[in-house]
């Protein structure tokens, strides 16, 4: 490994630059991302995301396996840079930084770009407010084997240094679109896929709908819920049967019950 770039000063201009790049503005004009965290890099390497940058300060690491890290990121074309404590600290966006703060190049997919099989389990998602439920949503839909997630109306982007950080990294490999409503819609319509909604104006109970077969999972915003548009569209409205004081449960947890109820029937219990 080359001997990387060494920067301890405050004040440089680089410096600033990763403080600006999580500013949403500042990341689209460049087209980049920030990604911190061993894992969330590990995992970016893995699936293949461009990282231009590795910013790495040994004062901050946890544990031995950094080296090997910025070996495989060097190889795949990053460039290494290494900051003092301080000027670590200052470019950090975590709490507990691990001295590892990647620089990535953005990607676009669009729904014809999306490979499914002939019956995929689909989580879409509208207008999501906070990056945190954005990243949450992800997980789940990666632990529940959904073949992909569409983001539709966004309030949110997909590359929020929060997102990645709520995800773990699965941002990089569960396949994810950016569209508009209608598109989503007049996308699914003619490849049979059903849609499913949760509100809790329906009168069945999620568990007693029928989610196999090609099915999309549709969740609404934070304070909203989902808007007429998906609601007047829906193959199936179901409810979660609240028992408690609570008239509502975070979209992220909505979620990840409805996509497992799908998956226990697809797979026979």
């Amino acid at each position: 490994m080359a001997a990387p770039e060494q920067i301890s000063s405050l004040q440089n201009p680089r410096l600033k630059r990763l403080v600006r790049l999580r500013d949403r503005r500042a990341r689209d004009e460049e087209g980049v991302f920030l990604i911190e965290g061993y894992r969330e890099i590990r995992r970016a390497l893995e699936k293949g995301v461009r990282l231009q940058e590795l910013h790495f300060a040994p004062a901050w690491f946890l544990g031995e396996n950094e080296p090997a890290l910025l070996a495989t990121a060097e190889a795949a074309g990053a460039r290494l840079c290494e900051l003092g404590k301080e000027a670590f600290a200052k470019v950090a966006y975590r709490e507990r930084p691990d001295g590892l703060l990647a620089v990535a190049t953005q990607w676009k997919r669009t729904l014809d770009d999306l490979v499914l099989p002939a019956s995929p389990l689909l989580l879409v998602v509208e207008g999501i407010e906070k990056p945190g439920n954005l990243g949450t949503l992800l997980r789940g839909a990666d632990a529940a084997g959904c073949h992909a997630v569409i983001v539709c109306d966004p309030v949110t982007d997909i590359f929020n240094p929060n997102v990645v950080r709520a995800s773990t990294g699965v941002l990089f490999g569960v396949p994810l679109v950016v569209a508009e409503s209608p598109a989503v819609h007049a996308w699914l319509r003619p490849r049979g896929i059903r849609i499913a909604a949760t509100t809790p104006a329906a009168e069945r109970r999620y568990t007693e709908a029928d989610l196999r077969g090609p099915l999309a999972v549709v969740m609404g915003s934070e304070q909203y819920g989902l808007s007429e548009f998906w609601l007047q569209h829906a193959d199936l409205p179901v409810r979660i049967p609240m028992a408690g004081q609570a008239d509502s449960l975070n979209v992220a947890m909505a979620a990840i019950i409805t996509l497992f109820e799908a998956v226990r029937q697809r797979t026979g219990g």
